[in-house]
This record gives structure tokens, sequence and C-alpha cells, in this order.
């Protein structure tokens, strides 16, 4: 039996084409496989064949989705089953043969220069954990089509990061310059020449005042950040979605205006279905408030069940969780369990349950500290961006 075949055996729901119930107010709640199916096949690409091939679903050897239990309890997700998204093909091992000699350059400061790894280390040291979350994440839990994977639940993991704040960069170099309204950086990865730089770079700017929490990372969950992840060298900008968290990071600069980079301009915005994108879009910058169940996912035997899930508010922390098993025509407040590791970091909550014999539709709804309730359904958009609902992300149990 292949790795596909076993994944597609322990972990689809009700059906290719899913099922619906009545829920809160008689809306329509989509009950869809807890994961988006294998569909390509074949292996681990190799430089990322040491993640634990039982918990990934691979899409294509760029985009690898973290089964949705596979995510464990702990907060933490390991980085065997962390999921990956990029948008081009990785480095080549030679740039972590000497990390430290990997080089940045930091423009609109004062005292514009470029700096290695190793400099880099002596100006500071922070730890943050934050979640990582695909713009994409629930692509495959809208009606229509969009490009890109059909990512469900498992573009998304929680980690530990430590790295050199980026706001001890730029009062080592004399300040940002002024007039600056965005941090841009740029990734290092290899393009070809006969393309137009914008049209292919991996370049996002976000507002300025992410700087406050923003950290250049040199370490994944206590270990080098893996070539996967962005390794030898990447920002995080804590609470934004994985877009704007560049992977071998060559350049940051303070700047006027936002990057002229086609990912910019009119990637990940957000805009009708059939529009094109333009700047006067919203940019998927900071994540909304979300949470879904990572157990029990299909079948659980009756009595007492432990319901259990994660939940974020993005640059919030999240105050609250509620479990409905009945399609959201009720609630009952869930606890948080685990260490709270930040507001940036997701929650792990847990219900006990009374259960009987029958058929269930169990979902939660977060709630963030600002009083931002998840939504019951995301409206459409072109690009099937950030499926945040609780409707869809339901799961159908039966109880035996």
């Amino acid at each position: 039996m292949n790795m596909s075949t076993r994944i597609r055996r322990r972990h689809f729901l009700v059906g290719a084409g899913g099922t619906a119930v009545l829920g809160a107010s008689g809306a329509s709640v989509a009950i869809l496989p807890a994961i988006a199916q294998d569909a390509q096949g074949g292996s681990l690409p190799s430089y990322a064949d040491w993640k634990n091939p039982e918990a990934m679903v691979i899409h294509t050897e760029l985009t690898l989705e973290t089964v949705r239990d596979a995510i464990g309890t702990s907060v933490v997700t390991s980085n065997d089953v962390f999921f990956i998204r990029n948008n081009l093909n990785p480095p080549s091992e030679e740039v972590v043969q000497d990390r430290d000699a990997w080089e940045v350059s930091f423009e609109g400061v004062a005292n514009p220069r470029t700096m290695t790894l190793g400099e880099l280390k002596t100006l500071g040291l922070e730890t943050v954990a934050t979640i990582i979350q695909c713009s994409g994440n629930g692509r495959g839990l809208f009606d229509h089509d969009a490009s890109g994977a059909p990512w469900r639940t498992g573009a998304a993991g929680c980690a530990v990061w430590s790295g050199v704040p980026v706001r001890a960069v730029a009062e080592e170099l004399g300040g940002s310059v002024d007039g600056a309204r965005f941090m841009t950086s740029t990734g290092g990865e290899e393009l070809p020449e006969e393309v137009n730089r914008d049209e292919i770079v991996v370049e996002r700017s976000v507002p300025l005042e992410a700087m406050e929490n923003a950290i250049l990372a040199f370490e994944m969950n206590g270990a080098p950040v893996p070539i996967a992840h962005g390794g030898p060298l990447r920002m995080i900008v804590p609470g934004y979605y994985g877009i704007n968290n560049v992977k071998y990071v060559r350049t940051v600069a303070f700047t006027e205006e936002e990057s002229t980079a086609d990912i910019q301009v009119s990637g990940y915005r957000v805009r009708p279905v059939g529009e094109s994108g333009a700047p006067d879009q919203p940019s998927m910058w900071d994540m909304k408030v979300k949470s879904w169940v990572i157990h029990p996912l299909m079948e659980t035997t009756s009595g007492r069940v432990l319901i259990y899930g994660v939940a974020f508010g993005g640059t919030n922390p999240v105050e609250r969780v509620e479990v409905s098993t009945d399609g959201g025509e009720t609630w009952e407040d869930a606890e948080f369990t685990g260490p709270d590791l930040g507001r940036f970091a997701w929650r792990v909550f847990v219900l006990p349950a009374e259960l009987e014999p029958g058929d269930y539709t169990v979902t939660s709804r977060a709630t963030d500290s600002q009083g931002n309730v998840q939504e019951q359904t995301t409206e459409p958009n072109h690009r099937a961006y950030d499926y945040a609902g609780w409707d869809r992300l339901a799961v159908g149990v039966t109880v035996v």
C-alpha cells in the first residue's frame, strides 16, 4: 500500500462530494473531507525527505499539507509534520553549509549596509511562538475553482522561532528614513534571467508597525531553520499570513511605497471572483480569528468524548472557544489546555462531551481579545484565500 493510499483511508471523511446538514438559523453546513486528497501521488521531494510521510499530503513538490490531526496537542507543531508552501524552487544545500556567512542588505536606513548572519547575531536575540498560515489555507472549502493547492486546514502550523529583532537592526543602522511606511523583504531564490524580476520575485511589503514584532529567524523549534522552511534566515512577521514571512531573506528595506513586485501589487489581494488583482484591494496581511476541531474526525465510541482542536486570533490573543455538536444550533464553552505561548501562538482547546450513538456535526467558533468572532461562512474571493467559516470547517462524526 503506498503513502497516498494510506492517507486517503485514514483521513477521508463522508465522501468525495461531501454532504450538507442544516446548521444555525437553518443555514446549510457543508461536511466535506477532512483534508484535500493526494491527487499527485509520489514521494517526498528531496529537500524535504526528512518529513514524516504519514503526516503529509503532497499536492506538488512545493506544496505539502499537514494531515488534519497530525499537528497533535502540544501547541508547537514539530518540524517533521510542518506544512510547506514555496512560491519558487528553494536554494541548494550550499546556502546552509556556512549559515553565518549568509548576507542580508538593509536599505532605507540612515546607514545602509550589508551584514552577515554572524554579525546580525551580535545585535540581539528574541524568541516568539507564532503561527505560519498560507493565505490559501481553506481553499478547498470554497465552491468555486481557484488556482493553487486545494488546502483544507493543513497549511498552518505553530512554531517557536528565534532570531534577531528587526527593530534592533534598524536602530544599529541609524533608524529608518523619514517617510518610510512599509517594511519590504526580498527572498533569495535564484531568478531566471529571461523573466522580468517583478513577475516572479518573492518580495512583500507590510505596514512599518509590523517591524516591532518581526525577527530575522535562524532557529525553528530549537534547530537551525531547514531550507524547506526558509533557512538559513527567514523573516518572521508574527500574526501575518505566511507570504509575508519571506524565506531566504536577502534584503530588508524601509520604503515609502509598497513593492512593485506582482506578488505585492496584484497577488495576494482579496477581490471578487472574476476580478483582476489591484493595489487598492485588501492585501493578505494580518490573519483573522479562526479555529477548527482536530479530534474526533470520523468515528468514535459513545460515552465520554474529548473534543479538541486549535484556535488563534492573528495579531490578537484568542480569548474564547465554543464547540457545537449539532452544526451550530447550540454551543458550549471549551477550555484551553497546555501552555499559553503568547498572543501570536494558537491555543489548544478541549471540551468533554457525553455523546450517544448517532451522527454529529462537530465544529468550533473562536473569539479574540478584541471581541472579533470567527465568521460562520467566508464570502467567495477570486483566489479562495483563508476560508475561516466554522460551517465548512465542521466535521461529520459517527458515534457507535
